[in-house]
């Protein structure tokens, strides 16, 4: 037998020489062409499959667009049944809470935004910002109607239908993008791209989809440079695009890198790839020569990328670039192929730590600003973001790491309420110094209503189920209602230690600061941070799953199990 398989393998091996071919040319045709035909089926075979998958992926994508306008039509249906009430007195009843504290403060902070609304109304209708003393409105946005647009959705979500709909009217009727103006890219993309996709999200109204879209096109041709670093002015009629001349013809890192959240939510509803790979493209640029410290200078060049200034700052021009690598991975689902988002976040987020410093003699946590080698202990009170930032992200670090970061945001959101409680009108001022052994002292002194504050106090109370966010919430809100309410609208103040007061009404103050505040006492389930997520200027937008990657649509941020009191849950109150 040893034999006969020796043999057998001999007489196998012949046929794999060339030799055994040469002398019989017939055979050797016959295996080439059984090589052709072999690598042929193969080919096609492998063809068929490329294009199996191409129809597959496309019929994923359209499924996922049918799955989308089928939510859409539900929130329209539920809309109608009384989700906004015709009486525009409550949102449905499901989101009133057990608490009659909660619901007495919800509604006050209801009533804050309709005397708002209606001095808008009545002496800015259609302009960009209301001025209340004077009574008369102002266009600082070019008269897009900034405040109009930034308002829907907490309209909408505030259950105020009368008010909603005859805003719908004025966005369908009267707002037109064909101007002639330098818009800041920036600030028109959250508050008017922004807006338009939360009111388009929260109620399926394809009106504001299509003004989205147009606004967007208008705004794409910033992004034509070297390196899709974008310019960050651009005029809306003619398209052309420049950087401010005080920067020096660099693009600002905020400006530059605060546009993925709504240009990628704009493609997931059209489904043209075009804005997300704009806006993605910034964050390959910067993926390329991320630090290992995860912290930007402020300041850009667009055509070379570099930059020549070392100015590190989370507050003014800095801020919310890393909020939105945490939020678009948050949009993403928090899939895979946005794990970089994630991945860069976590790198700025360990730099954060080292511009962390504490003050005498009541050990305020703050974040100083860093020039250089140079820290200069300033802190903005647009900084205050980053508490809510932390506690947004906190959850999906290790148990150890998300106590780590809690614990951090909770130690800023107390230095943040400081600023507020440490005042004469108990309304923070711009900035703050601090000094050894005198804590901290107000800089630039104006309050111009902003949000940044209560919104790390929404996101805290959600996270961590403590009572004591909202204590300090209600004091802000009763601190504005003091000094800024005035019978012709809301102003903010020119110095928060004299209280004397200034003539602007900020449309992020409708925006923003009374939507935040109004979740504050409302239920986590109003507008649940597992479903949605907030741009920067605090519109929600609908996390969807990406193209091709599930129909998962939803992500726990429930309070990590270590820090999660046993007496409350995220659910409780109606979620």
């Amino acid at each position: 037998m040893v034999r006969s398989r020796s043999s057998s393998s001999s007489g196998c091996a012949r046929y794999l020489r060339l030799s055994y071919y040469l002398k019989r040319p017939a055979r050797l045709g016959f295996a080439v062409a059984a090589f052709v035909f072999v690598s042929f089926a193969v080919w096609d075979r492998q063809n068929l499959l490329r294009e199996h998958d191409d129809e597959l992926y496309k019929v994923n994508e359209e499924l996922q667009i049918l799955k989308e306008q089928l939510q859409r039509l539900r929130q329209s249906v539920t809309s109608s049944e009384g989700i906004i009430q015709d009486d525009g007195k409550s949102i449905n009843d499901k989101f009133v809470t057990n608490d009659p504290i909660d619901n007495e403060r919800r509604e006050k902070v209801k009533e804050a935004m309709i005397h708002a609304w209606n001095s808008y109304e009545k002496y800015a209708w259609g302009q960009d910002e209301l001025q209340p003393q004077s009574m008369n409105g102002v266009n600082s946005f070019g008269g897009l109607g900034a405040t109009l647009v930034d308002s829907l959705d907490t309209l909408y979500i505030m259950g105020l239908k009368d008010q909603f709909q005859k805003a719908r009217e004025w966005v369908a009727n009267s707002l037109d993008f064909n101007k002639n103006y330098e818009a800041s890219v920036f600030e028109t993309t959250i508050r008017v791209v922004g807006g338009l996709l939360s009111a388009y999200d929260l109620s399926g109204d394809s009106m504001f989809l299509e003004k989205a879209k147009d606004i967007a096109d208008r705004l794409l041709p910033a992004w034509n440079t070297p390196t899709g670093i974008p310019y960050n002015r651009i005029n809306l009629a003619n398209g052309n695009p420049h950087n401010f001349g005080w920067a020096g013809g660099d693009s600002i890192l905020a400006d530059s890198g605060t546009e993925q959240i709504e240009f990628i939510a704009l493609s997931q509803r059209t489904g043209d790839l075009k804005y997300q790979q704009k806006v993605e493209g910034v964050i390959s640029h910067f993926q390329k020569t991320f630090p290992s410290d995860g912290l930007l200078s402020i300041y850009i060049n667009p055509n070379s990328g570099i930059s020549s200034r070392l100015q590190i700052t989370f507050g003014a021009m800095g801020d919310s670039f890393y909020e939105y690598l945490l939020k678009a991975w948050v949009l993403g689902n928090r899939t895979e192929s946005v794990k970089h988002y994630r991945e860069m976040w976590e790198t700025s987020m360990k730099g954060l730590q080292s511009l962390i410093r504490k003050s005498t003699p009541s050990s305020f946590t703050y974040i100083c600003e860093k020039n250089g080698d140079y820290m200069s202990d300033k802190m903005d009170e647009l900084a205050c973001f980053v508490p809510g930032m932390l506690a947004l992200g906190s959850s999906s670090y290790d148990p150890e790491n998300a106590n780590k970061i809690l614990s951090l945001a909770e130690e800023l959101a107390w230095t943040c309420y400081n600023f507020y409680d440490t005042t004469p009108t108990k309304l923070a001022g711009e900035n703050y110094f601090f000094r050894e052994g005198q804590d901290m002292h107000v800089g630039t002194s104006w309050n111009i209503l902003r949000p940044e504050t209560v919104e790390s106090l929404m996101y805290l109370w959600r996270i961590t189920g403590n009572k004591t966010y909202k204590e300090w919430g209600w004091n802000i809100f009763q601190a504005f209602e003091k000094n800024s309410r005035i019978d012709s609208g809301y102003v903010g103040l020119k110095d928060v230690t004299t209280g004397v007061k200034d003539n602007m009404m900020q449309s992020f103050f409708l925006a923003e600061t009374l939507k935040y505040l109004y979740l504050l006492f409302s239920p986590p389930s109003l507008i649940s941070l597992d479903e949605w997520v907030f741009n920067t200027e605090a519109h929600p937008l609908k996390i969807v799953a990406r193209h091709g990657e599930g129909n998962n649509t939803t992500r726990d941020v429930s309070v990590p199990p270590h820090r999660r009191n046993k007496f409350f849950g995220r659910k409780q109150g109606g979620s």
